[in-house]
This record gives C-alpha cells, structure tokens and sequence, in this order.
C-alpha cells in the first residue's frame, strides 16, 4: 500500500479530515486538532506546516508541525508550540518514522537550528532524537461526585478546599476573555513570564468555541481568580489560570480548581482533570502534588539539524535568570505591552 506525505491546506473539508482523524485516534489530542494551525498563523504569524501520510486517500497518521524564527531564541521545527503534546501520532510505527523523517527532512529544507517533538510516551525507534525535556502532566481520575472528588484529594490539600468553600467565594463562567486575561496577566508577571497577548485568547475562544471555557472566581464581587479551559473528549483542561495578590488570603484558586473538577464531571460528563505541565520540582509542579495527582513524564525529543548542542531554555538557565527578575519588577502596564513580543517564542 503506497503513502505519500501531504501538507494540511485551508481547505475546510480537508481540516475536517485531519480533525476527524485526531478524534478517532487513541493518542489524539486537543493540542493536535487543525484549529492550533489558525490561531498560530493569525496571532503569531508563524509558518505552520502541518504534514499528514495518506493511503489510498485515507489519513493515516498526521504531525503538526510550526516553525519559530528568533534571533534570540533561534530558528526551530516544533510540534507543537504553545502546547504540551503535540508529536506525530499514526496507525503504525513505520508510518510514525516516516513522519518523523518527513519532518526532519523539512527541517533541513528550512535551515532550522532543531527539530522540536512533544510525546507523552518514549520514542525508542527513532535514534536520531534525542531527549530534552524535564517536564511532568499532571492528570487525575474525575470521582462520580462533588464529596467524592473532594475525598480523592489529599488530606492538606482537602482541608484548603474545605476552608476556601467557608469564604464566600462565587464561581461563575464567562465569555469576557479580557477579564481572565487581565488576572492571568498580573499572575505571570509576578512568576518573571511574559503574558501572552490578549488577542490569543480571543482568538481561542473564536476558533474553538464551545471547546474553551473561561471561569472567574469572586470574593464580594470582584474577580481574585480565574482560569482558560479547554475541552476534549472526556478531559478538562486548566490552561491558563492566576489569581490576584489577594487570592492566596481566600484560597480562591484551591476553590477554583476544586469547583472545576466538580462543574467539568456532572455538567460535561468528563472523567479526566489534566492539569498540565509543570517542570520537575518547580513550585507548580509540588503544588499540583499536593491535590494526589501523580506527576507522568514528558518527553520532548530534539533532533539537531544546524545546531551543534542542545538549547537550554530553561528559567534556570543563568543567561535568563537576571531577566526574570528584572521581568517580575515592573509595572503590569509595560509588561502587559512587551510581554507578547517576546512569548511568541516562549511556546
């Protein structure tokens, strides 16, 4: 049976295929979906070159694929960025190394520093990857209801819960992206990041409606923590979330997290909580810990096209370390205009 490597068009029709095949894929996930290709290439303006093998006219494996072009951060092959799965998935391992080569092979093509692939298993037969990654997801099993999911949780973390639900606190979704935004934004400067550009949330919200969420959590009215979900087969996805300065006092991000395991299991029927990655023993990841949640590694493979080492983007990292703390000390306002310039690169 022969196969031929094609590139995904505009063509609705087209993404509708390569969607329905991530959908009826055991491995597919919301990051591998043909909406990712639209909002990079509005938001971002990066090239995106989503490869997919056909036979006889039927897709049988397909890899995302966005090319980053920086002189700070280098010129990348990666799938996917702003994502944390995202590799080739397929109906065999022959047609997953094909892809893989296809990838690579562009990646020559372009004159990329690497070739950048996010798994959740390892790749074993593929000896010119190499393994960079020192990242966990983070996924839970949804109990049947609200006191159930509160008795898997552990027993300190539980007792947060218990005392958040005694302050008063009001969940409520919304479709006013700016406010999530704003918080979220105030939330990761504080942690020394970048905040990603408003019109990226929008831009979400548009492409994939009904698939993203947007919670906010209120303490006498006003909003102290909110968090961007998405939505996939059977499984939540916290994405983007922060609280105010004030959050901690009223535990309102214990309480969010908690309300949307409740909200996600007996109004949407989901059975899985990914909470996402976090990097080994980094304050989010202890933190994610803390709920019973059992961190799965990652495993994000480069192969090295121009580039003669492996790039260390880590925030440890000593060369980004003054940054960041320059980063955490101004003022929300500029970092809310200078953030997206540069995480556009940081996916």
């Amino acid at each position: 049976m022969s196969q031929r490597v094609c590139k995904l068009t505009s063509a609705s029709a087209e993404q509708a295929r390569w969607d329905a095949y991530v959908e009826g894929h055991s491995e597919g996930s919301f990051f591998h979906l043909s909406g990712w290709r639209n909002v990079i290439e509005r938001v971002y303006r990066h090239k995106c070159h989503y490869l997919y093998m056909e036979a006889n006219g039927v897709i049988c494996g397909l890899l995302p694929l966005v090319e980053q072009k920086s002189k700070l951060f280098g010129h990348t092959l990666i799938s996917t960025p702003f994502c944390v799965y995202g590799g080739a998935i397929a109906d065999s391992e022959n047609t997953l190394l094909a892809l893989e080569e296809a990838a690579a092979d562009l990646g020559k093509q372009l004159g990329v520093d690497y070739l950048e692939l996010r798994y959740t298993k390892p790749r074993e037969n593929n000896p010119n990857l190499t393994l960079n990654c020192n990242h966990s997801t983070f996924l839970m099993a949804l109990a049947d209801d609200e006191q159930a999911i509160l008795q898997s949780i552990k027993k300190k973390q539980r007792a947060n819960v218990r005392q958040s639900l005694k302050n008063n606190l009001v969940a409520e979704t919304t479709t006013d992206v700016d406010a999530v935004h704003r918080i979220y934004s105030e939330s990761v400067r504080n942690l020394g990041t970048p905040v990603f550009p408003k019109k990226y949330f929008k831009a979400l919200q548009e492409e994939f409606g009904e698939q993203v969420e947007c919670l906010l959590i209120k303490k006498d009215d006003e909003a102290v923590s909110a968090v961007l979900s998405f939505y996939f087969k059977d499984t939540v996805l916290p994405y983007y979330g922060g609280g105010t300065p004030s959050a901690r006092q009223c535990r309102s991000n214990d309480f969010m997290y908690y309300d949307l395991m409740c909200r996600s299991k007996l109004q949407k029927g989901c059975t899985t909580f990914d909470f996402g990655r976090s990097k080994n023993g980094s304050g989010s990841g202890n933190y994610k810990k803390t709920w019973g949640i059992q961190p799965r590694p990652l495993y994000y493979y480069c192969q090295l096209i121009n580039a003669d080492s492996l790039p260390n983007l880590s925030p440890d990292n000593p060369k980004y370390k003054m940054f960041i703390s320059a980063w955490q000390k101004l003022p929300l306002f500029v970092t809310e205009r200078l953030g997206p310039f540069l995480s556009k690169y940081l996916g």
